[in-house]
């Protein structure tokens, strides 16, 4: 059995969470909705909503240099000097009209 989530229910899930309210910006709830959307329909499949899941495996970002704080030893070792260079290693879930962004936690 799954259970419909459309974006203001996901969004609405994550704010009304003890636990998870504050791991994603709303812009960046937006887009990690669409982004999970969008892979649904690219695979033919549906996912189960899974916030635990969702929050294991993406990081949002304020900018590149919180990620470069984040993933120092990374960055320095692979030379990591722009979200295209991230890109090669995970996925990269831009915010539209914000520096932010969401990586594919590796």
């Amino acid at each position: 059995m799954k259970e419909y989530v459309n974006k203001y229910t996901f969004r609405n899930r994550f704010r009304s969470s003890d636990n998870y309210a504050n791991q994603f910006s709303t812009k960046g709830l937006n887009a990690l909705f669409e982004y999970i959307e969008q892979v649904e329909d690219d695979i033919g499949e549906e996912f189960e909503f899974d916030m635990v899941g969702i929050c294991c495996d993406y990081s949002e970002y304020d900018d590149f240099e919180q990620f470069k704080d984040d993933y120092s030893t990374w960055c320095d070792n692979y030379e990591v000097h722009k979200l295209d260079d991230i890109r090669e290693q995970t996925t990269v879930i831009e915010i539209p009209d914000t520096e932010r962004f969401i990586i594919g936690v590796f």
